[in-house]
């Protein structure tokens, strides 16, 4: 790319973010302060594979045992980060002997440079087992026999999206982190691209195998935040998403001496759902609340054979938000004078 070719694009993308402004009369802000939160979700992590006719698919479901997820947050200006984990302690992740152990990890952030919306994660997941026992073994009590279990089956995911909110007096913040609050019910449409890369490994039988999934989409959302009360402190936010893809796929066994065998290359088109609701309440240094999301990802395999990644969650948060220490405040006006969209 010239010189040129790089002035111009510059150029283009401050012009866009010094159009991306926000309607401060229609939304207010929380940016010069911390904000910490707290949440609990029912996380199901899960992947069906289904073969055979429609009239009569045959299901092979894969789910971790970990149900109950903790999740520990902070804001500060544009920038909001995550880490969530499984603790043992919690209703639904100790169920090891009938399920085996599982565990979980996820650090996400995300930037809120005006209207843009940047999403980045790591997520490793490990250990699960055969959900829909009674499908393959009739004679399996629930709560009673052991379910199928592959202890060594692990997920590793690096990813993110990129989103951006049409209309500048909508915050989609007030949703995600309310970082910001909505000050009168607005809507709007949501383009946004994600990516993300998979990694599975797994050990059956002695014989490592690993598979290696490169998947993006573009879609199209719509969120809609109704503010409620006479003091606009409530709020209820309905969304909903769809999205086309493709995945590219590269999967093979090793040897013991690390060698490789039986590799296979394949290309996938990919569909996307997701939708929720949020229901929330706020003032200037409480907020609480909750969500439920259903997120469902599926692709063709072979003829007859499709495999979906479901996700879905109930969500319960409670935060606080304060002023800023000032060596958090100083090293970060530091910072932004090195990196001025921050």
């Amino acid at each position: 790319m010239s010189p040129k070719s790089v002035a111009v694009f510059i150029f283009s993308m401050v012009t866009i973010l010094a159009k991306a402004q926000i309607d401060t009369t229609k939304i207010k802000s929380y940016a010069d302060q911390v904000m910490v939160r707290v949440n609990f979700d029912t996380n199901i992590e899960e992947y069906v594979h289904t073969e055979g006719p429609e009239d009569k698919p045959l299901e092979t479901t894969l789910s971790i045992n970990n149900k109950t997820r903790a999740s520990f947050s902070v804001d500060y200006k544009i920038i909001s980060a995550t880490v969530s984990f499984t603790p043992s302690f919690l209703p639904g992740n100790n169920d090891d002997e009938l399920k085996g152990n599982s565990s979980y990890a996820d650090f996400r952030f995300r930037f809120f440079p005006k209207r843009f919306i940047q999403t980045v994660y790591y997520k490793n997941v490990k250990g699960f087992y055969l959900e829909n026992m009674q499908d393959f073994f009739p004679e399996w009590k629930e709560g009673k026999d052991p379910y199928f279990q592959f202890p060594d089956l692990r997920v590793q995911s690096f990813g993110g999206s990129t989103a951006y909110v049409m209309k500048k007096d909508f915050s989609l913040k007030s949703i995600y982190t309310q970082g910001e609050w909505q000050k009168e019910s607005r809507g709007s449409w949501v383009p946004f691209v994600d990516y993300d890369l998979s990694i599975f490994r797994d050990i059956l039988n002695g014989q490592k195998s690993k598979e290696s999934q490169y998947s993006f989409g573009a879609n199209m959302g719509y969120f809609y935040n109704w503010v409620l009360g006479a003091k606009k402190r409530v709020n209820i936010a309905p969304n909903i998403a769809l999205g086309l893809g493709g995945m590219f796929s590269s999967s093979w066994d090793i040897h013991n001496d690390g060698t490789k065998f039986n590799k296979q290359n394949t290309q996938y088109l990919t569909f996307k759902f997701a939708t929720g609701l949020h229901i929330g309440y706020n003032t200037d240094r409480f907020l609480f609340g909750g969500k439920f999301n259903v997120n469902a990802y599926a692709y063709s395999e072979k003829n007859n054979q499709n495999v979906q990644n479901n996700n879905m969650y109930g969500l319960l948060y409670i935060g606080y938000r304060f002023p800023p220490p000032k060596v958090v405040q100083r090293n970060y006006d530091k910072i932004q004078k090195k990196i001025p969209i921050l």
